[in-house]
């Protein structure tokens, strides 16, 4: 019987780089004989009482949809990344959390703390601490956000006070600003305990890297340096599969930006030639059947 897999990607986003990203996973899954099914997020039920009466082999999701990807672990189906992994990349705040207890080196971040909506810390003295910790200009980042959104550079106190109060009730970090690293940074795809393709990108506009800001990109050979931090940090997170983004230090030595459990391949895939999503369905097929051949053992 053929290996048949779901392909699972959010269907209120409307932009085709969405699709895109499933059929080139798709693809991947026809070059290694699975039969591959794309879906809308919404066009998999969840009627908790009722078990699926169609399962795949196994599923990729594309998606933050964490309650559709739990629920369809709890049916016993394999997601690759597990849901947990997608939870914790999805708040960046819980990621850098994360990473520090792994000692991955990152931004001197600090994680806000919780502040209701119709309430504020504003004369506490709390936000002076910060500004005096980590200077300006610095980075504010909300705990959701992708493509580089959400990341706010900010440059004077006006600024900085006019953000955190419009973010009350928000997961958010202040995050150390690394000037050396200003517009250009290296995307870094991992699967498992390999580093498969990396590109360098660069903005001349833009204090972020991003390709949807407008940044460039090309290919780039990494150092074992810059290899062995991306590796580090998927690992922190407990991803099989990431976009790891790295930020150039003062001697350029890597910073991890933060972890995608979900990353994106067409760009690295149109500037190295490499489809990740190929070693990640062969990954994937290798992980299923050394767990099959572990269950046996165990018989």
């Amino acid at each position: 019987m053929s290996n048949t897999c779901w392909i699972i990607y959010n269907g209120s986003l409307v932009d085709d780089k969405f699709l895109d990203q499933a059929r080139l996973m798709a693809e991947a899954c026809r070059h290694h004989d699975v039969i591959p099914t794309i879906l809308k997020n919404y066009e998999i039920p969840m009627i908790l009482q009722i078990p699926l009466d169609v399962r795949p082999t196994f599923v990729i999701f594309l998606d933050k949809d964490i309650l559709l990807a739990t629920y369809l672990k709890n049916q016993g189906i394999p997601i690759f990344n597990d849901p947990e992994v997608i939870e914790t990349c999805d708040n960046k705040a819980k990621q850098y959390i994360q990473l520090a207890k792994a000692n991955v080196p990152m931004p001197q971040t600090i994680v806000a703390p919780k502040v209701y909506p119709r309430f504020t810390i504003e004369n506490s003295g709390y936000f002076e601490k910060v500004l005096d910790l980590l200077g300006l200009p610095l980075i504010i980042k909300e705990g959701h956000g992708s493509f580089g959104m959400k990341v706010y550079l900010i440059e004077t106190e006006q600024q900085f006070f006019a953000k955190v109060n419009e973010l009350r009730g928000v997961d958010f970090v202040f995050q150390q600003f690394i000037e050396s690293s200003r517009g250009r940074d290296i995307r870094v795809n991992t699967i498992g305990n390999e580093v498969v393709a990396a590109m360098y990108r660069h903005s001349e506009t833009d204090f972020r890297a991003n390709i949807t800001n407008g940044g460039k990109a090309e290919s780039i050979q990494l150092t074992e340096a810059q290899k062995t931090i991306a590796l580090r940090a998927a690992k922190a997170v407990g991803a099989t599969f990431a976009g790891v983004d790295l930020l150039f230090g003062p001697n350029e030595e890597p910073i991890v930006c933060e972890v995608n459990a979900a990353s994106h391949i067409r760009n690295i895939y149109n500037v190295t030639g490499i489809n990740v999503g190929d070693r990640f369905v062969s990954y994937i097929l290798s992980t299923l059947e050394a767990d099959y051949a572990k269950g046996l053992s165990t018989l």
